[in-house]
């Protein structure tokens, strides 16, 4: 839902194991590229982010962790998350920031 509010000021959104479905109507609103990261072993999380990744209109992706459950504590999980996180941050931080500064400099 916050993500939706701020719109444009939003470069990216992760989210881990986390329950996008309960943002509703506010999901097709969502502008900034979102990652939704569930343990495979989550089943019902995984079915209510998929409901949530269908309403999504921005660029999105899903990643499941394999063996993991709700919390990631099996080893190697959160290293994972964590990599996965880093890497949608990494690419989509950095791209917005080149673009401001191209515009900055044709400005």
């Amino acid at each position: 839902m916050a993500a939706a509010e701020l719109g444009e000021e939003i470069g990216a959104v992760v989210s881990r194991g986390g329950r996008p479905d309960l943002g509703g109507d506010a999901l097709p609103q969502v502008t900034g590229p979102t990652l939704l990261i569930v343990g495979g072993f989550d089943y019902a999380v995984i079915e209510m982010n998929k409901e949530a990744y269908a309403q999504l209109r921005c660029e999105k992706e899903m990643k499941i962790v394999p063996g993991a459950t709700h919390l990631f504590e099996e080893p190697g999980a959160l290293e994972q998350v964590a990599h996965f996180a880093a890497e949608w941050f990494q690419r989509h931080l950095q791209s917005q920031m080149t673009a401001r500064k191209s515009a900055a400099m044709s400005s």
